[in-house]
């Protein structure tokens, strides 16, 4: 996620729940007294992140035998319970390899430290039995086009894919990423997602925000050859870029209701669309970044079609930041998705929580519980997503204690999204 790895600062340059009665509320947006404190959804997505790029949450190293792995991850079960949330996010194809026995791509080198060893059990499958069995939502994330934190082809293992076609990756900042441009590439990322979908009782298929590499100054993404064959009929080369991407969610869209008509489909973007400076239609923020212009993903078209079931804005900034503030993204995320049937729910950046580094406001362990406070005046906001497992178990100032004292007295279900068959890409 972009909290976690820089781009945030860019800112600045279920199944049922076991032994609970059943609720009759079918929608999110069902809530009792909003904006009271303490107030609270009959319905509402309640989930945390399981970063496992770089074992950042889970495993907590690599190479722990297969029965620590699986204890680590049934704690972050166990702790999701406690805390009163219905989801685990769990990152399943952080690198363009595999969390679970993938015909198309390597197994994870962040299980046992080597990538393409086989950990001995299965992470996926087990993530999503035990995940129902505590009546928690299992969501796969998946990362589409990064091949690698490293530019060094030859570190892959000797079978990956992106060593078979070289032509379809392209260094950058650091990086290895597939070309988005590329439709054999779009192909490919789609299928090596989908069969996690077709084999396992996944509830929905999670992206975040990584699509074209956030920018990196002084370095150019080298798609020029791929623009040449594919982008005669765009004004410019951002606007062929743009398409690539909505033709990666479209596609991805229609195909998981080909599979599974039931798997929702939601996307998790950096939190400003576009700066009002930027677009009238922007959101009043200065941010560094903006995914239209800079990511070139079209959160907001996305959402209008109605390609996504849900959407996580990473809100990572607090109330009062004046470049981006909570209080100003929070009702622009609102008023877009109001109308439109897709879920809100709010990116939330618990991992700031007491870190010294962050603004003072964060230093104050009721900053998330404010913004939880005021997400429930706005009718759209369907939930929230805590980045990450690491600090909802350690919480280092107790600020996640303070969230679930003020708003999650009780366990609840998840909202019942409209999942419907996405309109074909145009």
């Amino acid at each position: 996620m972009a909290g976690a790895t820089g781009a945030a600062l860019a800112v600045t340059g279920a199944t049922g729940l076991p032994g609970e009665a059943a609720t009759t509320t079918e929608s999110a947006s069902a809530a009792a007294s909003p904006g009271r404190k303490g107030s609270h959804r009959r319905r509402e997505f309640r989930g945390m992140w399981v970063a496992t790029v770089a074992n950042r949450d889970w495993p907590s190293r690599s190479g722990l035998t297969a029965e620590e792995q699986r204890a680590e991850l049934l704690a972050h079960l166990d702790t999701a319970v406690e805390r009163r949330l219905n989801a685990m996010v769990l990152q399943v194809r952080p690198t363009a390899d595999a969390l679970w026995p993938s015909p198309f791509e390597p197994w994870a080198q962040y299980l046992t430290g080597t990538q393409g060893r086989d950990p001995g059990w299965d992470p996926l499958g087990t993530a999503v039995e035990e995940a129902h069995a505590r009546g928690l939502e299992l969501h796969a994330w998946f990362n589409p086009y990064r091949v690698a934190n490293h530019t060094d082809p030859a570190r892959l293992v000797a079978d990956h894919p992106a060593r078979l076609r070289p032509e379809w990756v392209l260094p950058y900042g650091g990086k290895l990423y597939y070309n988005p441009g590329l439709p054999e590439v779009r192909r490919f990322v789609q299928d090596a997602m989908l069969d996690a979908v077709r084999r396992y009782d996944v509830d929905a298929v999670h992206w975040d925000d990584y699509f074209y590499p956030y920018p990196v100054a002084g370095q150019v993404f080298a798609d020029d050859e791929a623009y040449a064959r594919y982008g005669a009929d765009f004004p410019d080369k951002a606007s062929w870029r743009r398409n690539n991407t909505d033709l990666l969610v479209s596609e991805m869209a229609a195909r998981i209701k080909e599979v599974k008509k039931h798997v929702a489909f939601g996307v998790s973007p950096f939190g400003v669309w576009r700066n009002i400076a930027t677009d009238p239609e922007g959101s009043d923020t200065r941010a560094g970044v903006q995914t239209y212009d800079d990511l070139y993903a079209d959160t907001r078209k996305w959402i209008r079609e109605g390609w996504i079931d849900h959407v996580v804005p990473q809100l990572y900034w607090n109330i009062g930041l004046p470049v981006a503030d909570y209080a100003k993204l929070l009702p622009w995320w609102d008023a877009v998705v109001r109308g439109t049937g897709v879920g809100l729910y709010i990116g939330e950046a618990l991992y700031k929580a007491g870190d010294p580094a962050q603004p003072a406001a964060w230093q104050d362990p009721k900053e998330l519980s404010r913004h939880l406070e005021l997400a429930a005046t706005y009718g759209s906001v369907g939930g929230h997503c805590f980045f990450a497992a690491k600090e909802v178990a350690a919480d280092r100032v107790g600020a996640m204690a303070t969230v679930v004292a003020d708003h999650y007295p009780t366990r609840v279900r998840p909202p019942k999204e409209r999942t419907q068959r996405a309109s074909a890409p145009g």
